[in-house]
């Protein structure tokens, strides 16, 4: 049984744009920049943080401390966090739980990612794989090809959907033509192209159903949230109205149904439908009041099953909603999913993705997405998922409990003293900027090496 936990609430958040991984940014540079906008969007220094999660997937082991160091050497925690594909998220939760069980009032978590070009590969060649045993599952039931072997994965279970419940190649290129299109919108998405449903079915074939424009592509980039307490947020009235509540969240892991042979359990079909179930009882919630939800649509596949999983559909009925035009803008509109493009079009840099997820849906609970946002929203779910495996899924409310309204652009730059809204513009920041949130009792230039005319050179 889970205790009675306090309050959390994300008060901050900021990202950069996400670009493809050609090495021309580094991570501490990355990192930064996202930590500043949080830091700046909560309007906080980084004397006030208790504790520091620090989310990446490739690196050596203490690159987090390299990024945090940049905003000052207080002494504080920084954990260094990988848990695949969720591992932002996974970091989100940890700053969670460290606020409810009473071990911080601040947590700042920055994910990022720098990324090889390509698929994704097994970095270790000397040790067994983490998804071995899944892998083998897949040999026996489905057969290996060529393929990359996430494509594999996930196309098989685009299969397994066509086999028993009827979606066809069509629904699955659908799901990414509404991703696509959705990108237009976001200006950190890393694509921003918009597609017809011809050209997605005619782009080059990866694993059937999933063609190249049905899967995310490998990207560099970072994303952070500077969460609170009840007590901090007190302290700070005039910040309620951008304060927005974790009001469910829960991480899962696979059950035995993963092995049980089936193409849709074997990419976390059970673990994500837990913490969904989980997160939504926690938050009082049920998936009808659902208006938005990012989800992790690594492969189109991926968000047909995890669109039933959630409950936002019964199982097997998911290609029925996306027919509809359910899942977009438009009149017949049941929940927005991903309207920042998705992983299929923003990118996806493992560690920063959930906190990517995290940013979108506070800016949308704001009422700051007035480009995409979507009326009556008075919940947001996030969806996480990372094989091997794991699985986050967080529910987010506004402090007041209301429904999220549409701010001018003209209203947020003076709030936030930017100049500018950062969920419609995409810009950096200025040295003096840079100073109120850097550490006051505790910085250390040689931290900082040029980092910070690196990012302000890229704006």
């Amino acid at each position: 049984m889970v205790k009675q936990t306090a309050p959390v609430y994300v008060l901050g958040v900021g990202m950069t744009k996400f670009i493809k991984p050609r090495g021309k940014v580094d991570y501490p540079e990355l990192g930064f920049e996202a930590g500043v906008k949080a830091m700046l969007d909560a309007h906080i220094n980084y004397d006030d943080v208790d504790q520091g999660v620090a989310c990446f997937c490739y690196g050596d082991s203490t690159s987090g401390q390299r990024v945090f160091y940049q905003f000052g050497m207080t002494g504080i925690p920084i954990y260094n966090v990988n848990n695949n594909c969720s591992t932002g998220s996974t970091g989100l939760y940890m700053g969670k739980n460290m606020i409810a069980h009473g071990a911080a009032d601040c947590v700042l978590v920055v994910g990022f990612e720098k990324m090889f070009p390509g698929s994704l590969q097994t970095f270790f060649q000397d040790r067994a794989n983490p998804t071995g045993t899944s892998n083998l599952i897949m040999k026996e039931t489905r057969g290996v090809t060529k393929a990359p072997g996430a494509a594999q994965l996930f196309g098989n279970a685009g299969r397994e959907h066509m086999e028993k419940y009827g979606s066809t190649i069509e629904d699955f290129a659908e799901i990414a033509r509404i991703n696509h299109e959705h990108s237009k919108r976001n200006p950190y998405s890393q694509f921003q192209d918009e597609y017809t449903l011809d050209q997605i079915l005619k782009s080059n074939m990866i694993h059937e159903p999933l063609t190249k424009l049905q899967c995310c592509p490998t990207s560099d980039g970072s994303a952070a949230a500077v969460l609170v307490s009840q007590e901090f947020l007190d302290a700070r009235p005039e910040l309620k109205d951008q304060a927005i509540l974790i009001a469910g969240q829960c991480m899962a892991t696979d059950t035995p149904d993963l092995f049980n042979r089936s193409a849709i359990e074997l990419i976390g079909y059970s673990m994500s439908e837990l913490a969904a179930k989980t997160a939504l009882a926690q938050a009082k919630t049920s998936p009808d009041e659902i208006k938005v939800c990012e989800l992790h649509d690594c492969f189109s596949a991926n968000e047909m099953v995890t669109i039933e999983a959630l409950g936002l559909t019964p199982k097997g009925k998911a290609h029925e909603l996306i027919r509809k035009g359910g899942i977009t803008y438009g009149p017949n509109n049941k929940v927005v999913i991903n309207p920042s493009g998705g992983l299929i079009s923003k990118g996806h840099p493992l560690g920063a993705t959930g906190l990517a997820q995290c940013a979108e849906l506070v800016w949308h609970m704001r009422g700051w997405a007035n480009n995409r946002s979507i009326k009556g929203t008075k919940a947001a779910l996030q969806h996480n998922l990372g094989l091997g495996g794991a699985v986050v899924v967080t529910v987010y409310k506004r402090a007041d409990g209301g429904e999220a309204t549409d701010v001018s652009d003209a209203d947020i730059a003076k709030k936030t003293g930017l100049g500018y809204n950062p969920a419609v513009v995409a810009k950096g920041f200025t040295h003096e900027q840079v100073n109120t949130v850097r550490s006051k009792k505790a910085r250390s230039e040689w931290a900082l090496q040029d980092t910070e005319t690196k990012v302000e050179s890229r704006f």
